[in-house]
């Protein structure tokens, strides 16, 4: 276990499965107190944390529904009041959206706003004070290559991890001087329980566009959140990194 991040504090949203909760043991084990964020799935933030703690870490779960900007800020608040600090906020929870546009609805549309943007920007907001109290910050959204280069039947999400391409940068631009960096991370076709939805046949046709010639796994993603959290990234913000094997170059 590293002691890079030893007495921070950090909140990983949607961190109940898949990415999110690869990326709170990478936190963990760096030495970071965790809070677990979840929606429903109430038993896998548990086993979740039970694990951190059996590999000398700690955390604690969380939950709120992120799609309620009033219930996110006030869980992200009443989080760091707890904990008497908040130093590191992943911004991971998301939801798809597969719709062409012709069959897209207003409710798909808004909803899945609500979450991937509205429901961001809430916890980036309600992080702001105890970061700049604290003196030190780490916003790290989670966004998608298909917010760069689009994909048919994805409008809907495209434009909604888009919009974390601005948000990110004018955040960054905001919070430089108070040390809090904000950077976008934007994972590739990653192997996860979500990808596991995905026709195989579609999924298998993207593997050659891949130049590095494999999906991710969740760690590679992990991985690179866990330096942009720590003290030696402190000269990064506003920055879009893909974590996609090449595959929107």
């Amino acid at each position: 276990m590293s002691e890079s991040l030893n007495g921070k504090v950090a909140l990983v949203t949607g961190a109940s499965g898949g990415i999110g909760a690869e990326i709170a043991l990478a936190l963990a084990n760096e030495g970071a107190f965790v809070g677990v964020h979840y929606n429903q799935g109430v038993d896998r933030a548990n086993r979740l944390i039970e694990i951190i703690r059996s590999n000398g870490g700690d955390a604690k779960a969380i939950r709120f529904d992120i799609s309620d900007p009033k219930e996110a800020s006030s869980g992200v608040k009443e989080f760091a009041k707890a904990k008497n600090g908040l130093h590191i906020l992943v911004n991971n929870a998301g939801i798809t959206y597969e719709s062409l546009l012709l069959t897209s609805t207003d409710q798909g549309l808004a909803k899945l706003l609500a979450v991937n943007v509205v429901g961001l920007f809430a916890c980036c907001r309600a992080a702001v004070r105890p970061m700049v109290k604290a003196r030190y910050g780490r916003i790290i959204n989670i966004g998608s290559v298909v917010g760069s280069r689009g994909n048919s039947g994805q409008a809907a999400y495209a434009a909604s991890k888009s919009a974390l391409v601005g948000l990110t940068k004018s955040v960054a631009r905001e919070l430089g001087g108070r040390g809090i960096t904000v950077n976008l991370v934007t994972p590739g076709l990653i192997d996860t329980p979500m990808t596991g939805n995905i026709d195989k046949k579609f999924f298998d046709s993207i593997i050659p566009r891949i130049p590095v010639g494999r999906p991710g796994i969740p760690a590679d993603v992990a991985s690179l959140i866990a330096f942009l959290a720590g003290p030696h990234a402190g000269y990064i913000t506003g920055q879009v990194i893909a974590v996609d094997g090449g595959l929107a170059m």
